[in-house]
């Protein structure tokens, strides 16, 4: 840092702006905020978020998929780079924080240090990751995932759309050409990474607190099952003969709940978020179901206990019920843990300028459980109007918003600024 380097102001009215902004790039009316990747909504906004870092002097680089890195150039471009980020894409009926405060408040850290005089050692670079969220193919963060070398080039054509097109097949047309396998980035590339985020939960909330400095991130296990029964008429099949494939998938979401409470620990939860049933008819019988299941910890073999137990817990049942069952794991992501000396420099930063926070645990987990594969990471958490998120009145304050940029640049600053 250069010694005459002034306090670091972050312009909060601008960040605000600029989100809004963003957030009617949307295919759909403001609030409302729809953003599903490589649709044409998507690619304006990333026509957007570039242009705003091409007005910061940053520069641009894209990867096969459409992760964008905009850099800040140190004082020794031979050193890794310090990275921060987040994701732009959003789901169907979403709002307009999720993701995006980490990217425009990213960008919104960088020009604050560059307005202070600070001369990074190490470059600072932004990275906007390509589908944190896993609406168009079924697995989130396929971005990062890619960048840590944990999905591999086969992704490119098994990934598909509902309407079967291939990952390969979409990204081309989007404009985004190479092979996946030059995604990957090597281990080191980056010296630390931090991403700004708002909870997405009530505690910071409900505790009155302004940051939370994110020690863990717990990881998802996904779980597909189809189950094969008979169908009928609903008022000529008898109930003794029945093969009711949605009965044994209720019972089924039944043992998901009662497999994650029994753990007994509030860092286990499972979720069956989809049921789809065929024919979909008021007077038919199911013949067949299709679950998808969600199961997460920030202890993995705890997690993966979990797991078992429902698989096996829906054998017993299908058997039972003289049904087919096919099952297959899609993911099953290690948790990750925070840097300890990232997490300190956090610290500091909010105990310099009497901001309150607390260390806590990330149960959603986002593009940096996965860049912890590559580099040291932590999160910097505000809070969100009761904790509402994925939906067009999510909220957070400008102020709190431009408080978690303001720990942000500070750790940026400390992380990439080395003493002579």
């Amino acid at each position: 840092m250069k010694p005459n380097a002034a306090a670091i102001q972050i312009d909060g009215k601008r960040l605000a702006r600029e989100l809004d902004d963003l957030g009617k790039i949307s295919a759909e009316p403001f609030p409302v905020v729809t953003r599903v990747v490589y649709t044409e909504a998507d690619l304006r906004a990333r026509e957007f978020v570039k242009a705003l870092c091409k007005e910061a002097g940053l520069a641009i680089s894209e990867d096969a998929v459409g992760n964008t890195f905009a850099r800040w150039l140190g004082s020794d471009p031979t050193l890794a780079p310090v990275g921060t980020g987040s994701h732009i894409d959003a789901i169907p009926n979403a709002g307009r924080f999720d993701g995006t405060v980490g990217v425009l408040g990213g960008l919104e850290a960088i020009r604050a240090l560059q307005l202070a005089g600070v001369q990074p050692t190490r470059s600072i670079e932004l990275l906007v990751f390509t589908a944190e969220e896993p609406t168009r193919f079924g697995i989130g963060c396929f971005g990062s995932r890619l960048l840590a070398g944990v999905l591999g080039e086969e992704a490119g054509k098994k990934l598909r759309d509902d309407r079967g097109e291939s990952l390969d097949a979409i990204r081309t047309r989007a404009g985004f050409h190479g092979e996946l396998r030059s995604v990957r980035l090597p281990q080191g590339y980056y010296s630390a990474f931090v991403e700004l985020h708002i909870e997405q939960g009530p505690v910071l909330e409900q505790k009155n607190l302004d940051i939370g400095i994110v020690t863990a991130i717990a990881a998802p296990a996904t779980l597909h099952l189809d189950i094969e029964g008979e169908g009928g008429h609903a008022g000529a099949v008898s109930m003794t003969r029945r093969r009711d494939a949605f009965l044994a998938a209720a019972e089924i979401a039944l043992a998901v709940e009662a497999a994650a409470k029994a753990t007994g620990a509030p860092d286990t939860v499972g979720t069956t978020g989809i049921c789809d049933l065929f024919p979909r008819a008021v007077n038919s019988i199911p013949s067949r179901a299709h679950m998808e299941i969600d199961i997460r910890d920030i202890d993995g073999p705890r997690r993966d206990s979990v797991l078992l137990r429902v698989i096996e817990s829906a054998g017993e049942i299908t058997a039972r019920r003289n049904l087919a069952m096919q099952s297959r794991v899609l993911n099953s992501d290690p948790p990750a843990r925070c840097d300890s000396a990232i997490v300190a420099v956090l610290q500091k930063a909010c105990q310099s300028h009497g901001i309150s926070y607390e260390p806590m645990i990330s149960r959603a987990y986002h593009d940096s459980l996965f860049m912890s594969v590559v580099a040291p990471t932590s999160m910097i958490f505000v809070p969100c109007r009761d904790g509402i998120s994925h939906r067009p009145d999510e909220y957070s304050s400008p102020e709190a918003i431009a408080r978690g940029t303001l720990i942000l640049a500070e750790a940026l600053r400390d992380l990439a600024t080395l003493p002579d």
